[in-house]
Order: C-alpha cells, then structure tokens, then sequence
C-alpha cells in the first residue's frame, strides 16, 4: 500500500533527536522548550512548506553575507599585493577569491532547492546542491594549481618583497575574515541541517590558517631569508590541496549516496522499537542536498490486518521522522512474518539481486516531502 504524505515533513525540523552522521543542533534551551509547549509541533501542510522555505532562506541568507565578507577582504588583500608583490598573500588572495566564488553556486543550489518535485523531477531538485560541489571541487583544484604556478615562479625568478608590514597587515585580515565567516556559516549550517555549508565553513576557516602562514612568511623576509615568501606560497597550495582532498571525497561520498553507517544503526535501533514490529531489514538511506530520504523493511504480524500494518507502517515514520533530524522522506514496506509458512515474496523472489532477500522494489507506506 502506498500512501502520500506531504504533511508530514515539519517533522524533519524539530529537536526531539538527532542522528550520527547529521549536522547536530545543540539544546532547545529555556526559550525553545517555552516555544515548543506555545506552538507545539504539526502535521499541517503549510508548516511543513513555511519550515522549508525558512530553512533556505536562512541558507542563501547566509550565503550572501559570507560572499559579501569575503570579497571585501580579497579585494582588501588585492589592493595590498599590488603594492609589495608578496607571491604567498597572492596564493592566499586567489585561495580568498575562490572560495567567495564558491558561494555563488551554492546561491543557486538553495534557490533550486525550493522548487517543487514534478512529474519530471519527481524527487524536486534539492540535487543541485549536491552538483553545486562538483563546482565547489573544481574552484579549489584551479586555486591550488595558479596558487603553486605564482610560488614556483617566484622561486625561479626572485622579486623584491616590498612593505613587508603591509603583507602582515594583509595576512591577518584575511584570517580574520575567514574566521568570521566560517563561524557564521558553521552556525547556520548546523541551524538549518546543511552539511554542504558547514564544511564550506571549515574550509574557510582552513583559509584563514593560511592567511596566518602568510605573515610568518613576511617575518621569514624581514629576518633576511627572502625564499621565505614563496615557499610559503606553497606550503599554502599544499593546504589548497589537502582542503581538495577532503572535499573531493565528501562530494563524492554525497553523488554515491554516502552515509555515516551509524545513522543506519540509529534508524534500525528506532524502527526495531515501535511496538508491532517484530524485525527491520533492508535500511537504505542518502542524501539529497542537505535532507534525508530512507527505505526500510519491517516485519509484522502475518495475522495483522492491512490497517494494523498500515498503523505500524505509520508509527515507525513517525517516529524517524522525530528522531532523525533533517529526514524528509521514510518509505516502509511491510512483511508479514514467515509464522504461516508461506513465502511472501516468491512471485518477485527472481526479480532480487539476493534471491534470499526480500525484493528491493516493493512498495511500502511512504512519507513524501
């Protein structure tokens, strides 16, 4: 039996728990337990629709204003490279101007995240954001192969570094922009249950260490060691690279459909507890932007009515729905209980991948955003 439920999907923004693997929230506190008793949680369509649409205005909000930050501060650290032809604050000035330019499609993620699911993109298009990485990835890579080409430039052909007060100056500006706005989108990342966001704000607080790195660069010049400002220029691509490392497989694990196998622990340990339910099978989980969608199998007496099954079907998304923040979409097919003797799945048994497994395309009660 499949049932639609849009309704259900205010569930995913509340605080009664929160699984591994998620961008975690901290406690509701006085104010959010004084709230959550005046306007208690609801199955209404428009609350589901208002907690979405807040949740990605809160994003591109936040995307906004760290672009903005970071702009002022490359444009700042332009102004300064001109003057004293630092190559190291120019690798960091570049690394500053890509990761301002990696805001842009993460903008425009959020915005199509919005959009409603149709009969083409029947899952919506929260997918963008996931493709806005790819980006996200290749800005990255460009910054780290321009940042090494300036350094290894410089070792080869020597320059003057001019007013190496200023490079300092330039360096820790650029540190603390980047420490601003990596606690800026590290906050609303975690508010709003965006992961994408979050490790784009470690990734700016990782440019903000390297801005640091430009000023020991400056005082290796100042102390009479020239080479000091291009080799940290490469030392700082290096960081580049290892920060492409990272978000390179966390794109990739997100395109893959990746998990935390703890969060599939949580979602068995829940659903094996909701009364009626006498086993789980078949937990799949993945991310689709910065949400959650699961399919589960539970098993059930085989005396059980349709509506006790559908009862129990129900129980159990309700309960991930509260458990697991940032799910939006529980599929549970339910089976009966082999106590009868008869095998309930032989007429699709040689449709399965595992023919000892239950079929993969059975269709269960299903929760949709």
């Amino acid at each position: 039996m499949t049932g639609t439920h849009p309704h259900d999907t205010a569930h995913a923004d509340h605080d009664h728990g929160c699984g591994h693997g998620e961008v975690h929230d901290g406690p509701l506190g006085p104010l959010g337990r004084l709230r959550a008793v005046l306007a208690p949680h609801s199955h209404d369509a428009a609350d589901a629709v208002d907690s979405a649409l807040e949740s990605s205005a809160k994003g591109i909000r936040a995307v906004k204003i760290s672009l903005a930050a970071l702009a002022l501060t490359a444009f700042a650290q332009v102004a300064i490279v001109v003057v004293t032809g630092s190559v190291a604050l120019l690798a960091d000035t570049i690394h500053n101007f890509s990761d301002a330019l990696t805001s842009v499609p993460l903008w425009i993620a959020f915005i199509l995240g919005r959009r409603a699911a149709n009969r083409r993109y029947t899952y919506g298009y929260r997918r963008a954001e996931d493709l806005a990485g790819l980006f996200i990835v290749g800005m990255i890579a460009f910054s780290a192969v321009l940042a090494g080409w300036e350094s290894v430039n410089r070792l080869i052909h020597p320059q003057a570094l001019q007013n190496v007060g200023l490079v300092m100056v330039a360096g820790v500006v650029g540190f603390l922009g980047n420490e601003l706005v990596a606690l800026y989108r590290i906050r609303v990342g975690n508010e709003i249950g965006s992961a994408a966001l979050v490790a784009d704000g470690y990734h700016a607080r990782t440019d903000g260490f390297t801005s640091l790195a430009v000023v020991l660069g400056a005082i290796g010049v100042a102390a009479g060691f020239p080479q000091a400002d291009p080799l940290i220029g490469l030392l700082i691509t290096i960081v580049i690279l290892w920060v492409l490392k990272n978000a390179a497989s966390q794109v990739a694990g997100r395109l893959m459909d990746a998990v935390d196998p703890e969060l599939v622990d949580r979602v068995e340990h829940q659903a094996r507890h909701v009364a009626g339910v006498q086993d789980v099978s078949g937990v799949r989980i993945r991310w689709v932007g910065h949400r959650l969608e699961a399919s589960l199998h539970a098993v059930v007496d085989c005396d059980a009515t349709v509506a006790a099954g559908h009862e129990i079907a129900e129980a159990v998304r309700h309960d991930l729905l509260h458990e697991v923040r940032g799910l939006d979409d529980v599929l549970v097919h339910v089976d009966p209980c082999g106590h009868d003797g008869r095998d309930h799945h032989a007429v699709a048994r040689h449709h399965a991948s595992d023919p000892g497994a239950p079929p993969r395309d059975l269709v269960g009660e299903r929760a949709v955003r």
